[in-house]
């Protein structure tokens, strides 16, 4: 197809004009190619937007954000360092990089599960890198989801609104399992039919759950293991905010652990149906260096590197460098865990006398119970206190698709406590003042 490019006597308007010209023709909107794009709901941030577009405070407060996962402490400055190596950039920008990562990177990656998890992870078969988890969660979905009408995917509820897109643009169905206070929060498979599981193919699980902060136990992974042997079903693990807890005997455990003790899958296959994935975001705090892993079963790690060949999403090779040394080093990852303990001790304090307050598990969410409608709270909140959070409305999907059913996630709202200790101890107590007010 060839495009009309205007000639340099063609006067350009403004957008706005040439909508009223084609509104005038009664012009037809371009037609939807793909049809699956319009089950999408709107992201949760457009719709926070939305929400707040008529809200204004009127104060002078300085605003703090808390409605976006995003981690503010520095990054560690030898990963700065390397990324800044003009010689080797040089080196590296000259080259392609493989799809299927470097020996280096997969190599650093397999020594941190075996340090972390006790996982024996072959480089060459179990470990793929990827660029950031974001993507890689996504795109799996597209890669090892047969499209066939009817199949379904698991996921919690409320949930990382990934999970649903994959599903839905891979041509299947979400199945919302519920993460419910009386479930404390976490994913309760027992509602879930034979029927249903029949038709699934995938579950995506997340420990520490987003935005739960919940962990799933060893128990309940193996639990999930067999029935995806029973069933012949998929489970993805979303394992990026693992290295964020706050008891030393809470530990998140790996989907991957339990797999390595599954003694009812084959012994040629070590984590037969299972793939986890972790990423240098939240760990590390390099949200813009997009690199992350995936590991687990050989035979899915390999169809999921067929696919990612041809969709050309390779990590740059400086990048894998830069993520090697990330991999390599947990000094680091100490020194940020102690950063968060102490900012979640500190608000903890100041919000529990206002709140019904859960100390989460893991990850650096409060999923916070409202006193009134979680809508209300985010508008009156931002008037007020100029602070940003997320609904918990937003998050979740009713129980049914005639909507009769709750929201899991109303009710709620999600704060994310990722700016400094100064910043975050300054929210508290304004969100503690807003308390005082209703």
């Amino acid at each position: 197809m060839t495009l009309n490019k205007p000639s340099a006597s063609v006067s350009i308007r403004p957008f706005s004009h040439h909508r009223t010209l084609a509104k005038n023709k009664k012009e037809k909107p371009l037609p939807v190619r793909n049809s699956k794009l319009e089950h999408l709901q709107p992201y949760p941030f457009e719709r926070l937007r939305e929400l707040h577009k008529h809200c204004e405070h009127r104060g002078s407060l300085d605003h703090i954000p808390l409605s976006l996962g995003e981690p503010k402490h520095p990054p560690p400055s030898f990963v700065v360092e390397a990324l800044a190596d003009a010689q080797a950039l040089t080196t590296q920008l000259g080259i392609y990089p493989a799809t299927k990562g470097t020996d280096e990177l997969r190599l650093a990656i397999s020594d941190w599960l075996q340090g972390r998890f006790g996982i024996s992870a072959d480089p060459a078969t179990h470990i793929l890198p990827v660029y950031g988890t974001r993507e890689a969660l996504f795109s799996v979905a597209q890669a090892l989801l047969s499209g066939c009408a009817g199949s379904l995917v698991g996921m919690p509820n409320p949930f990382y609104q990934i999970y649903e897109g994959a599903a839905l643009l891979a041509g299947a169905r979400p199945l919302y399992i519920p993460n419910l206070a009386e479930n404390d929060y976490r994913a309760d498979f027992t509602g879930v039919t034979p029927a249903q599981w029949r038709a699934t193919e995938m579950v995506y699980i997340c420990s520490p759950g987003n935005p739960t902060g919940q962990l799933m136990s060893l128990d309940e992974m193996l639990a999930l293991i067999d029935l995806a042997h029973q069933y012949d079903f998929v489970i993805i693990s979303d394992e990026c905010y693992s290295e964020l807890y706050y008891k030393d005997e809470l530990v998140p455990c790996s989907l991957l652990e339990a797999a390595a003790q599954y003694r009812g899958g084959s012994a040629q296959c070590p984590f037969e149906r299972c793939l986890s994935f972790h990423s240098l975001s939240k760990r590390s705090n390099l949200p813009g260096l997009r690199s992350g892993f995936v590991a687990g079963d050989a035979t899915l790690i390999q169809q999921y590197l067929s696919y990612r060949t041809y969709h050309g999403c390779a990590m740059s090779a400086h990048h894998q460098y830069a993520s090697a040394l990330a991999w390599g080093d947990e000094a680091h990852v100490l020194e940020n865990r102690a950063l968060y303990r102490d900012k979640f001790a500190a608000v903890t304090k100041i919000l529990a006398p206002h709140y019904d307050l859960r100390q989460p598990e893991g990850g650096f969410y409060h999923w916070l119970r409202t006193p009134i409608d979680d809508l209300s709270f985010s508008q009156r909140l931002l008037e007020q206190q100029h602070i940003t959070v997320m609904p918990g409305t937003f998050l979740g999907r009713h129980l049914d698709e005639d909507a009769s059913s709750g929201n899991p996630g109303q009710g709620h709202v999600r704060v994310a406590w990722v700016a400094g200790m100064e910043d975050c101890v300054t929210a508290a107590q304004r969100l503690a003042e807003f308390a005082r007010s209703l």
